[in-house]
């Protein structure tokens, strides 16, 4: 089998705990994609950003050419959330006294670094990603660790109602405002234009989140790959995110089970695995030296209870050479 099964869609999200490999599966299923010949746009919306590592080139929040039919764009979080108080900024200025405007802008800046702020401006990037999605004919997004991405994948749900409200006190507050201009003249109505360009703002904001949740829901345009390794809390947190996804309606394409051993691991394949390891623990030595450092050995299953989590800790040295009990 190849990667075609999880590219049956025009959109597909990558994600899963952190660590198990997504970013490196989605990067192949996007090469794989492109080199079928399907124009695609890799999206990475994980903080840590480790797309550009892997094409070995500095990336952007704007597409970036990196091989024949492929692009990815890497999108910051906070860099996003800081342009969309800005917009909304703009916004109000328009439709605010000018008395009142530092007192906004103050509040503003405030709710910029407000819980969920950066979750709310991401889902609004990744809402007119799939808006112009006409440029591409597949995206695939590699997300950020499971509970994170969940998060954002619900803020249609949650928020579509929040902005509901938002709309209908502003026309409410735009209905008092021109029937107060109507009866006191423009002068008395300081601050009221004609058109509402907040009420505008939050109409629009409210047609990309529909549109969105639509697009996330569709089994014919949208699907969830997740990426597990075969240990135990991936597994739990995989089918917890299964189980969470569904009750929102978006569907599940499949699983990429990663960093499985060969059936039979002889000598060659493991004295190459302990090669390659020794390389990169003298990179980890000459990198954070001067750092504390301890080793984990490779266990032979995986630590439950009490038991397992003090054997585990027994385990722990202070040389990578030193043998386990």
């Amino acid at each position: 089998m190849s990667l075609d099964p999880f590219l049956l869609r025009p959109i597909v999200f990558f994600g899963g705990k952190g660590g198990v490999g997504k970013t490196t599966l989605a990067a192949a299923a996007a090469l794989h994609s492109a080199s079928g010949g399907a124009r695609t746009l890799l999206v990475s919306t994980d903080p840590a950003h480790s797309t550009g590592d892997l094409f070995g080139t500095d990336l952007g929040p704007q597409p970036s050419s990196v091989a024949a039919g492929l692009w990815v764009a890497e999108i910051d979080p906070a860099l996003e959330a800081q342009a969309y108080i800005d917009d909304v900024k703009d916004r109000v200025e328009q439709a605010t006294p000018p008395r009142l405007v530092a007192e906004v802008e103050r509040q503003l800046d405030v709710a910029r670094v407000s819980p969920g702020a950066e979750e709310a401006a991401l889902f609004e990037r990744f809402a007119r990603i799939m808006e112009e999605s006409g440029r591409f004919e597949r995206i695939v997004f590699d997300t950020a660790p499971t509970a994170q991405t969940l998060r954002l994948l619900s803020l249609p749900e949650l928020m579509s109602a929040w902005i509901s409200g938002l709309i209908s006190r502003r026309r409410k507050v735009t209905t008092l405002g021109r029937m107060w201009r109507n009866v006191a003249g423009a002068a008395a109505a300081e601050g009221i234009e004609a058109t509402d360009p907040i009420l505008e703002a939050l109409e629009e904001r409210m047609e990309r989140f529909n549109k969105a949740r639509a697009t996330l829901t569709d089994p014919e345009r949208t699907a969830f790959t997740f990426v597990v390794v075969p240990e135990r809390l991936p597994i739990l947190e995989t089918h917890r995110a299964m189980g969470t996804l569904a009750r929102y309606g978006i569907p599940v394409g499949g699983l990429l089970v990663n960093q499985v051993l060969p059936d039979k691991p002889d000598g060659r394949f493991l004295r190459r695995r302990k090669e390659r390891e020794a390389g990169y623990l003298a990179e980890i030595q000459y990198r954070f030296g001067d750092w504390p450092s301890a080793y984990v050995p490779l266990l032979d299953e995986d630590p439950r209870g009490v038991a397992g989590l003090r054997r585990l800790a027994s385990l722990v040295r202070t040389d990578p050479a030193e043998e386990s009990d």
